[in-house]
């Protein structure tokens, strides 16, 4: 591709005769070895016998005797390595640096490149988060380049999950530091070479210092006459944020403390009803939903959970349950590399972080990870929750969910979360940063009402018709609201669903919650599809500003819990360390109060202590330095003003101190606040 791309460029600038031939003559410049990791040599493990430790090849599988289910064959292993002096490869000295890295997903990592492997690299690239996939790699050490003046611009190909969470981390690291993206596009089609199997992609060009750069969308494609598709692209111009986009910097979003599943690791597990029948009559068993049984209809499945019991205790309570989870779950846990799920192969992976949560609540509220449409459902508390389904333990009924099933947190959801053919629905960026509304005591019952009656619905209609699903309502709602002509099946599905129903209820929540955040002046060109894009785009300046906004107060102390019993219990002492602030009627005239009757429940943790204004210009600027790099989130010049403590007139100079920082790079305004 280089070789390519440089006679290109030598025909274009330069005209006839032939360049130089890197490729073809040897010129030493190609060097073939790992990119992103050297070491001396690799060595086997050996235990304290001298004989080499080997784990299960994580492929071959035998036929279970009993249960005649596949299980990995224990007598496939390979053995264990351990890199000696890992180290981060040097890359040689480039202006550019241009690369297609591999595609391998974080979770992929150790079966494609071994446990020794995977270890020595996260031990010497400790900055790459371990969620990153391996591309965030090349990503990150080239950005480091640049960031450093080793180099000037770089431009790599990675998958499109760059905008997602997982790797994002790394994209907003490399912009605090300086770097910024001169190009790219986000989500291209791809034909990858190995196998010919479609992907997707992102190209990113990143340089150095702050300016704008070029967003090019896909808006079509269409089968090319060679190999891969004919691609139609639109462009926009802009600061460019992690998330590839432009506009709002929904990905700068600070999580709010006020917004501060099950996981499984075995089919074994799972049982069906009869299968339930057969074990005994008091065990542990729980009726049990992943995201398929809320998008499509409830396989009625349960769940074994043995959380809390010694493998002794179960097999004295519960022989049965015992020898079902010794059969079906141990065989897989005994291959596992992680210590902790061998060690406690009886019970699911991970420890339910939602039980105790749960505890009191007649139910809970769950959204699946990833689903082309957005739904917010209540589950009875007796329900087990799959991880993949999101669990908001900290939401009060059920003014929030109907927040949450607004377009106000659709728009918000689809910006933050990484858009892909499903969009993912990532709690930390999704649900955290999310500004919820003040909202009268009315309008806090009108989205109630409404709330509870889009729930009521969906499950009356289901439950009248059993092919009847909630992907399926969707997918019709959504061609109603665009206007397209319906097919026989879904007017079907229109008809059982009751669609129009579904639709007048999505509507009137839309403008209540909008109504709640004072922005009706949206909800008319939300609804056209002719001017839902630049409406989004200014919902998403709204919100972000929002976001900062309660951040703000979050420094100060003042905290809007949503649910404070849970989030912030009494000290341990029975002091409690919340306290409801006191609001004039006056002020929630104009501000609203917060959900249901009461008034928002804030806590005061205590205010940042003052420090004294210098007395010299240099000391200053180097203290308002310190204080806006030490804060962990933006601050409004009235929040900076609030950290100093002075005589005379020294808050005036403090905006000039800002612009001197910024001219300096060291800080950055974004809107009122500065970072």
């Amino acid at each position: 591709m280089l070789w390519i791309g440089y006679l290109q460029w030598h025909f274009r600038t330069q005209g006839s005769g032939l360049p130089p031939q890197p490729i073809l003559k040897d010129f030493r410049n190609v060097e073939c070895r790992d990119a992103v990791l050297a070491w001396d040599a690799v060595e086997t493990v050996l235990d304290e016998r001298g004989i080499p430790v080997s784990r299960w090849d994580g492929v071959t599988m035998k036929t279970h005797p009993v249960t005649g289910e596949a299980v990995p064959d224990d007598n496939a292993r390979k053995p264990l390595e351990r890199y000696l002096n890992p180290r981060k490869a040097d890359w040689p000295q480039a202006d550019y640096i241009v690369g297609n890295p591999p595609f391998i997903g974080a979770a992929s990592l150790r079966a494609a490149l071994g446990d020794g492997y995977v270890e020595a690299l996260r031990g010497v690239w400790k900055d790459v988060p371990e969620s990153a996939d391996f591309v965030m790699f090349w990503w990150h050490h080239a950005a480091q380049l640049v960031a450093q003046g080793e180099a000037r611009r770089f431009g790599l190909i990675t998958t499109n999950s760059l905008r997602q969470t997982f790797n994002r981390r790394v994209v907003q690291g490399a912009l605090d530091k300086g770097i910024s993206l001169a190009f790219a596009i986000p989500d291209h089609p791809w034909v990858d070479s190995a196998d010919g199997a479609a992907v997707r992609i992102a190209m990113t060009v990143g340089t150095s210092g702050s300016g704008e750069g070029r967003l090019l969308t896909v808006t079509d494609e269409r089968e090319g006459k060679g190999e891969g598709l004919d691609v139609m692209l639109s462009e926009q111009a802009g600061l460019l944020h992690a998330d590839l986009r432009v506009g709002a910097n929904v990905a700068s979003g600070q999580a709010l403390q006020a917004n501060g599943g099950f996981k499984l690791h075995g089919a074994g597990f799972i049982v069906t009803p009869e299968e339930a029948e057969r074990l005994e009559a008091n065990a542990p068993i729980k009726a049990y939903r992943n995201g398929r049984d809320l998008t499509d209809r409830p396989r009625g499945v349960k769940v074994i959970d043995l959380f809390g019991l010694t493998a002794e205790e179960v097999r004295t309570r519960y022989p049965a349950t015992y020898q079902w989870v010794l059969e079906r779950v141990k065989p897989e846990r005994d291959q596992n590399g992680r210590q902790r799920a061998a060690r406690g192969w009886w019970m699911f992976g991970r420890a339910s972080p939602n039980a105790p949560a749960l505890v009191g609540l007649p139910r809970y509220i769950v959204t699946v990870e990833t689903a082309k449409h957005r739904t917010f459902q209540f589950l009875d508390a007796d329900i087990a929750p799959d991880n993949k389904l999101v669990v908001h333990r900290q939401l009060p009924m059920p003014l929030h969910p109907g927040v949450l099933s607004s377009c106000v947190r659709f728009v918000w959801a689809l910006a933050a979360g990484g858009t892909l053919e499903d969009p993912p629905y990532n709690k930390s960026r999704c649900f955290e940063p999310f500004p919820f509304p003040t909202a009268t005591p009315e309008q806090a019952a009108r989205i109630r009402d409404l709330a509870e009656q889009l729930d009521a619905h969906r499950k009356r209609q289901q439950a009248a018709h059993e092919t009847l699903t909630l992907t399926g309502m969707y997918n019709v709602l959504e061609k109603l609201r665009s206007g397209e002509a319906l097919s026989a099946k879904e007017k079907a599905i229109h008809e059982q669903g009751l669609v129009s129903v579904l639709k007048t209820l999505h509507d009137e929540l839309d403008a209540a919650v909008l109504d709640a955040y004072g922005w009706s002046d949206l909800t008319t060109l939300l609804a056209d599809p002719a001017q839902k894009e630049a409406a989004s785009e200014t919902l998403l300046v709204r919100l972000v500003a929002l976001n900062a906004e309660r951040a703000a107060e979050e420094a100060r102390g003042e905290i809007r819990w949503l649910r404070p019993e849970y989030q912030h219990p009494q000290h341990p002492a029975g002091e409690p360390l919340q306290s409801a602030i006191a609001i004039d009627d006056a002020v929630q005239g104009k501000q609203g109060a917060a959900s249901g009757v009461a008034a928002p429940v804030v806590a005061n943790l205590g205010a940042t202590p003052r420090q004294p204004w210098p007395a010299a210009l240099p000391e200053q600027v180097a203290a308002v330095a310190r204080v806006l790099a030490a804060s962990p989130i933006p601050l409004s010049e009235a929040d900076l003003a609030a950290r100093f403590a002075g005589k005379g007139a020294w808050k005036k100079r403090l905006p000039q101190i800002v612009d001197t920082l910024e001219a300096l790079g060291r800080v950055r305004r974004q809107g009122k606040y500065i970072a």
